[in-house]
């Protein structure tokens, strides 16, 4: 019967106008590099009815509905070691609205700042994988895409040597002083004897 057709096709209508709809509330998008990755973080406002959806790597992570207070502020855990992320909502002026993002309680830009202070991060392909390492200089854990890595570390006549493998390729992070007080020591990851240099994110 025609009608049987014609419901079809309101339906797909309709379905492709709440998928426009959905995009239109996405007001925010933050990309956010911790130990074990960089994390997308994704943030719909409507403003007509207050709703307030979080996703974290494409992941629903909070959902409001209704929410008659269109300003406020969401929290929520961010990666494996569960880093504490804040998004405020200000108004800024009549209907214009202002989304930022907070890092355990510091903005965005002042946690990575911090952050390029206390890791260091290099990126490298072997054999046609991408690898992302991670040191935290105050731990001197290491992590390798997402994961913790098992070190070794060893005292060596300049300094020390933190051992890990990736894959089946020997990987050490040399610790060297740089004898400035004000660049304290450096680091550098050397994979099957290659230096690698270092990413800036």
């Amino acid at each position: 019967s025609p009608g049987g057709g014609f419901g079809v096709d309101a339906e797909a209508d309709g379905s492709r106008l709440c998928g426009s709809l959905k995009m239109t509330d996405l007001v925010a998008v933050w990309e956010v590099a911790l130990s074990d990755g960089v994390h997308k973080i994704e943030f719909e406002h409507g403003t007509t009815s207050g709703k307030r959806v979080v996703y974290v790597d494409g992941k629903e992570e909070i959902r409001k509905e209704w929410m008659f207070k269109l300003v406020g502020k969401e929290t929520f855990t961010v990666g494996a070691s569960k880093t504490r992320a804040t998004i405020n909502i200000d108004a800024v002026s009549g209907f214009a609205y202002e989304y930022t993002l907070e890092i355990n309680g510091k903005s965005l830009k002042k946690y990575m700042e911090n952050r390029s202070k206390t890791t260091n991060t290099w990126v490298l392909s072997l054999g046609g994988t991408d690898y992302r390492v991670v040191l935290e200089k105050d731990t001197m854990d290491v992590w390798c895409n997402g994961k913790k890595m098992e070190t070794a570390g060893e005292f060596v006549e300049d300094g020390t040597e933190t051992h890990f493998s990736v894959g089946d390729h020997s990987c050490y992070i040399k610790a060297v002083s740089s004898g400035k007080r004000k660049e304290g020591i450096i680091h550098t990851l050397i994979v099957d004897d290659r230096e690698i240099p270092e990413a800036v994110e």
